[in-house]
């Protein structure tokens, strides 16, 4: 069998780093006997060496490693924003009822407009008990200051209510598109998107309201429940006109935590499963690390101290007291 490194994500393609792409081929169902090969492949013959031992003792150097990080302090850290998600895993060596794996994955912005790992836990869904276990550890370790906004799935939003009630929520536009257009015909679905563009990518508030108001007159009648799937949310499909305008690309769409993860987003189609719960969650730790060193500042990153002090901003502009 041959290994091609076109098959890395971008951030590993250069990667001469054993630590970094170890995790990659384990979380890709590559068996530690075949580690040697795959890895000579990509970084050379350097690594012939690297037996399935040496690959243990690492992976149980990481799972120590991931166990002091997951009880970290927290007490110093102010997110202003935190983007959440899931990402599914087939476990081959545990019993049916630990076979199916559900990593809850939370990245935060920081005040200095870093995107920055704040969790990686084990679950069994995307449900509301999983995100509030994973808020209240965050909350028992010194999270005190709840962000000021927040993305991810139902499960997530029910649990941030009661965890951080504060913190507003942000719906992903490109999703909400994708759910709205499923409701139409093939034949009406580019100038509806075209429509719903219009929409989220208005200069403000008023200008989105009335797009919004002329999608609903101009596709209610025929398309009513693509109508509706808009309107449920259309105040938490807004919210970013509260924020800096320079922070509106990183916040109408999920895209900075689901581009980092696109690569490894674990499907019954494309791996044939990891061995244990344990195992699989160590490997998605150590491949986020290896991720994070890779991410971009926020835009506007200067904003974000102005935000957390409190200052009101609209149609992304800060506004000052009179």
């Amino acid at each position: 069998m041959r290994f091609s490194s076109a098959i890395l994500p971008p951030y590993l393609r250069k990667s001469k780093s054993v630590e970094e792409l170890i995790p990659w081929l384990y979380l890709k169902g590559i068996s530690t006997s075949d580690f040697s090969e795959a890895l000579q492949a990509l970084v050379g013959p350097e690594a012939a060496d690297l037996s399935a031992n040496v690959v243990v003792r690492l992976k149980e150097k990481w799972s120590q490693e991931y166990d002091i990080w997951n009880k970290r302090d927290i007490s110093e850290k102010k997110y202003a924003y935190v983007w959440a998600d899931g990402i599914h895993a087939n476990i081959r060596l545990e019993d049916e009822a630990n076979s199916k794996q559900c990593l809850l994955v939370l990245i935060g912005a920081t005040a200095e407009g870093k995107k920055e790992l704040i969790a990686v836990m084990d679950g069994y869904r995307e449900s509301k008990q999983s995100s509030l276990e994973l808020l209240l550890d965050l909350k028992q370790r010194g999270l005190t200051q709840a962000p000021k906004l927040a993305d991810g799935a139902l499960g997530f939003w029910a649990a941030l209510r009661e965890v951080f009630p504060d913190t507003r929520e942000q719906r992903c536009w490109v999703h909400k598109t994708a759910n709205v257009l499923n409701n139409m015909p093939k034949r009406v679905q580019p100038k509806a998107k075209a429509d719903v563009h219009e929409i989220w990518q208005a200069e403000t508030r008023k200008m989105a309201t009335k797009a919004f108001d002329h999608f609903l007159e101009k596709y209610g009648v025929k398309y009513p429940a693509a109508s509706e799937c808009l309107k449920k949310d259309r105040d938490v499909l807004l919210t970013f006109y509260d924020l800096p305008a320079e922070h509106w690309g990183h916040l109408r769409t999920t895209n900075p935590i689901e581009s980092t993860f696109a690569t490894i987003r674990l499907r019954h189609r494309r791996t044939k499963g990891n061995g244990t719960r344990r195992a699989s969650l160590t490997m998605m730790f150590k491949l986020a690390q290896s991720a994070e060193k890779h991410w971009r500042r926020l835009n506007g990153h200067q904003q974000i101290d102005l935000l957390l002090e409190g200052s009101i901003f609209c149609d992304g502009i800060l506004q000052h007291a009179a």
